[in-house]
């Protein structure tokens, strides 16, 4: 109700205003002529005229910022490249010299290094001994619990940053804007604890060539700086269940890069996802007001969708042909995240901003380094319950994260989820538990196969 009344009190501000600054009141037949309705007409018509100003300055801005992002990273892949092909044409590497800059160049370019930057030269295998049931019961909670934890309040502190005002002492109110500088603080860290996990705990000789993460890592940075830019445009459920909508694709750059081929049911849970995600968009409420956000978000969420799957299915290549374990793919990968997003944010003079954000917004500061914190850890988790129980449960794991995430966001925020939104989710979440099954059903029918053919031989 008091809603309603201030809404009707400032529509009224605005018509004595427009009254005051025309002909209308100085002229009494022009008000004759006029009327109340077509006041709010041209009222109406400005303000459509200012929010098309406002949009185009908008994309221009994002327009620039992307050019120069573009050209930042440049600066760090452009002399790369160059010296990729100076080692290429001139021989480098052939030469026996072993001192430092050779053996670094031989890891950048070539690896199989004799003692590699993510390796351990003393390293044997440890021998797994077989858990009881109570044991698997406890770790799985463990693991469970742990990346329900982390992503969960990663997930709330994302659209918290991205979508909520911050307020300080005097009642001035901003938002934070640099989705860059997010995906910085995550990385930052999550190298840092992956360099000291390869410190205390031995690995394997480190094989591939350190310039082929930058590939995965340059994918990941941009697929990462989508999902923030998105939470602008789309509410964070629909960002969530576009994730969940990921393995198509997945199987579409498994299709180009590994030449995958997928079964049929692969191809029907698929469609299916694809039909409770539009649903869904269709039944959201919170920006289809604005044609131009909505169109924003789906595209944001879109490329973000490409360079996410992308990165999977080159990090998947990567563990087929060199052996990487995942704590040396997390390291190497989130090392030249960081040297990208960092010399991006240098380079555009953004430190300064960000500081004087910090400094007027203090809750700013804790809340970037709790985004960072539950980052990291979570991407230890992924790895960790990945090597005990496989991907399958792990995936299970996240599809159970991805609906608690919308539950929590649309308890927190008041995000408005109508029938057919729910049947979005419900058919989206159980096509990815049907895909699931399917899986294990068609592993588990190869095995029998390859056993019965083994006993026949």
């Amino acid at each position: 109700m008091m809603g309603t009344l201030s809404r009707s009190m400032e529509e009224l501000i605005q018509i004595i205003r427009f009254i005051y600054s025309s002909k209308i009141f100085y002229n009494s037949y022009g008000y004759q002529g006029y009327g109340i309705y077509h006041i709010r007409f041209e009222i109406a018509k400005k303000e459509e005229k200012k929010a098309k100003k406002d949009h185009g300055e908008f994309y221009r801005r994002y327009y620039n910022m992307h050019i120069a992002t573009i050209f930042s990273y440049a600066t760090i892949l452009l002399p790369g490249y160059l010296i990729y092909k100076y080692v290429q044409y001139s021989k480098y590497i052939q030469r026996s010299d072993k001192s430092c800059i050779p053996r670094l160049v031989h890891s950048c370019f070539l690896g199989h290094s004799e003692t590699g930057l993510l390796d351990t030269s003393s390293y044997t295998p440890t021998s797994t001994s077989q858990r009881t049931f109570t044991q698997d019961f406890m770790l799985l909670t463990y693991c469970f619990l742990g990346l329900q934890i982390s992503y969960l309040t990663w997930g709330y502190l994302q659209e918290k940053i991205m979508t909520q005002v911050y307020e300080d002492s005097s009642g001035n109110q901003d938002r934070f804007e640099d989705s860059q500088f997010l995906v910085f603080i995550n990385r930052i860290l999550a190298f840092f604890m992956s360099a000291l996990y390869l410190l205390i705990q031995k690995q394997p000789q480190h094989k591939a060539p350190l310039y082929k993460y930058v590939f995965c890592s340059l994918s990941n940075i941009m697929s990462s700086w989508c999902q923030y830019e998105a939470l602008k445009y789309v509410s964070f459920p629909t960002q969530v269940l576009a994730k969940a909508s990921k393995i198509i694709p997945v199987m579409i750059m498994g299709k180009i890069i590994s030449h995958t081929t997928y079964e049929y049911y692969e191809y029907v849970t698929a469609i299916l996802i694809s039909i409770g995600m539009t649903m869904f968009m269709l039944n959201s409420s919170d920006y289809k007001n604005d044609g131009a956000t909505t169109i924003s978000g789906i595209i944001l969420l879109g490329s973000y969708l490409l360079l996410d799957s992308f990165t999977s299915t080159w990090q998947n290549a990567l563990f087929v042909e060199y052996g990487t374990t995942s704590i040396q793919m997390m390291c190497a990968v989130n090392m030249f995240s960081c040297l990208l997003t960092v010399t991006s944010l240098i380079q555009q003079s953004s430190f300064p901003f960000i500081y004087s954000f910090m400094k007027k917004y203090p809750r700013f500061i804790m809340d970037c380094l709790l985004i960072s914190i539950c980052s990291a850890s979570g991407q230890l988790y992924i790895f960790y319950t990945i090597s005990k129980f496989g991907p399958i449960t792990f995936v299970i794991m996240m599809t159970i994260r991805q609906g608690l995430a919308i539950l929590l966001s649309c308890l927190i925020y008041h995000h408005e989820i109508k029938m057919i939104g729910i049947l979005g989710i419900l058919l989206v979440f159980g096509s990815v538990f049907l895909r699931i099954h399917c899986n294990n059903v068609t592993r588990a029918i190869k095995r029998r196969r390859t056993a019965v053919n083994s006993v026949k031989n």
